[in-house]
Order: C-alpha cells, then sequence, then structure tokens
C-alpha cells in the first residue's frame, strides 16, 4: 500500500491502516516477559486485507484480521447465529397490526466489544509502527478468530437481558418483552439480531435503542428505520385500506447481482 500511495503521489492507503491500528489496537497487550512463559497459548499472524468503497467516493478501507485459521477449533459454538427471515416477517406483520415503530442499530465494530476466549499471542508486525516486533497478547475478540462471533454473541445477548428482553423458544434471535401503549393496550416489544444489526420494534423503540447505545458504540450513533435486511429490501407503505404494513422484495438484491 505505501508503494501504490507513491505511485500515486497521497497517502490514502496509508492513512487507513493508521485509522484501522488505531481502533484495533487497544485488543492487544504487550507482553513484557519471555514468549516461553505464554503457556497454553497459541501463536498466530495477524494481516490486513483492503478494500475501496465504491458507495462512498471511491474511500479507502484497511482492516486487520486474526489468522483465525491457524488456531485449534474451540469445543463450543463458534458462531454468532442469526435471526430467520420468517422471524422477521411476522414481528413485521405484528408491527403493523399494532402500529408500532421500528428502529434498526448497528453496532460498530462488534467483534472488540468481547473478551477474548482463546489464549493468543502475536509478534507486532510493521502496521503497530515503532511497536513492530513486540509480542502482544490479543486481549479482545479479533475479527477472524473462531471464537469472536460467539463472544461477541454472549455479550449481546447479556445488554438485551439487562433491557428485560427473553429469547423466543422458536427462535433465540428473536428476543421479546412485554409493552404497554400510552393509551393502556398492551403489545409485545421485539429485538430481533441479525449478527452486529439490531431491529428493535416497539411503541417506542429509541428507548431499547438508547439501551443498547449505552453497552455498545452505534455507527452513525444513531439508529434508523430499516430499508434492507437479510437481502431484502424493506418499505412501509399504506394499502388500500388505510393501514400502514411493510413490504418485501427482492428486485434490488437480484438487479445487484445480475449487473
Amino acid at each position: 500500500c505505501v508503494r501504490i500511495d507513491n505511485d500515486n503521489g497521497n497517502t490514502l492507503w496509508q492513512e487507513s491502516v493508521k485509522k484501522e491500528m488505531k481502533t484495533v489496537r487497544p485488543a492487544f497487550e504487550v507482553h513484557e516477559g519471555d514468549v516461553k512463559d505464554l503457556i497454553g497459548y497459541q501463536s498466530i499472524t495477524c494481516h490486513l486485507i483492503f478494500d475501496v468503497k465504491l458507495g462512498e467516493n471511491f474511500r479507502r478501507k484497511a482492516r486487520h484480521v486474526a489468522g483465525g485459521h491457524m488456531t485449534e477449533t474451540p469445543k463450543t459454538l463458534t458462531c454468532s447465529s442469526v435471526v430467520s427471515r420468517d422471524s422477521v416477517i411476522i414481528a413485521l406483520v405484528a408491527a403493523a397490526l399494532n402500529d408500532l415503530d421500528t428502529l434498526v442499530c448497528d453496532i460498530e465494530r462488534a467483534h472488540l466489544t468481547a473478551k477474548c476466549r482463546e489464549k493468543i499471542w502475536i509478534k507486532a508486525g510493521v502496521e503497530f509502527g515503532s511497536e513492530a516486533g513486540t509480542t502482544m497478547i490479543v486481549k479482545m475478540a479479533l475479527c477472524r478468530l473462531k471464537s469472536s462471533g460467539a463472544a461477541f454473541r454472549s455479550e449481546l445477548a447479556g445488554a438485551l437481558d439487562d433491557l428485560q428482553f427473553e429469547p423466543t423458544l422458536a427462535d433465540p434471535d428473536a428476543w421479546i418483552k412485554p409493552g404497554v401503549k400510552p393509551n393502556g393496550c398492551k403489545h409485545c416489544e421485539m429485538a430481533l439480531v441479525c449478527v452486529d444489526d439490531v431491529m428493535v420494534i416497539s411503541e417506542s423503540p429509541s428507548r431499547s435503542v438508547e439501551g443498547i447505545k449505552s453497552a455498545f458504540k452505534l455507527k452513525g450513533d444513531a439508529a434508523e428505520p430499516p430499508d434492507v435486511c437479510l437481502g431484502v429490501t424493506l418499505e412501509r407503505k399504506t394499502n388500500s385500506q388505510g393501514n400502514k404494513c411493510w413490504t418485501m422484495a427482492h428486485g434490488k438484491h437480484v438487479d445487484g447481482s445480475v449487473r
């Protein structure tokens, strides 16, 4: 990336690396002792993935990830599960029937909010600047580690539990709790989890969003009405009877695939 920046007469790629390393650096702790003291720890390497965001004025993006393929597979669940499309459909039907509002929030750098469940150390590369060559212990759940998805899933489940939500028996990623409208009408508040995206359906979803925000940093520091879910375009419309309802369409996804 340095060579390409030099050829282009700018520092766009190098700045993207600096920005990423500033974000990910707190996930590591310098080990002052001998590597031989790290009994039970696995040694891995990390690397950078580079991308160009075409929809963001060709913004250069760098992401620092772990070589999770180098570690032993944990005996417990390693993935972060995803709400089913059926649950989303049922929830949006309930939202329309009960005239409830819907907001979606996106948790920023989700994995780095959870502790690393594996014992891992790395030798810092040149991307660490003056700390290159230092032995570092991985303290947070880095992206691409086998246990990171499950570690974040557990962290988010704890936050939803604190907000009095409970997972449904039919779908552990569809969470519910009792709610009451100002007019006394009872309804069911819902939180649908798709890895680091949470869709909240309620009379006042902003309250639950603020609760999630107190535990995690949100992208854009805000929540918005949903427009896409699980690859399907969502849109709120008014039907012929004058009732608010949600529609789901695959057109945008199909058009993109065809192109």
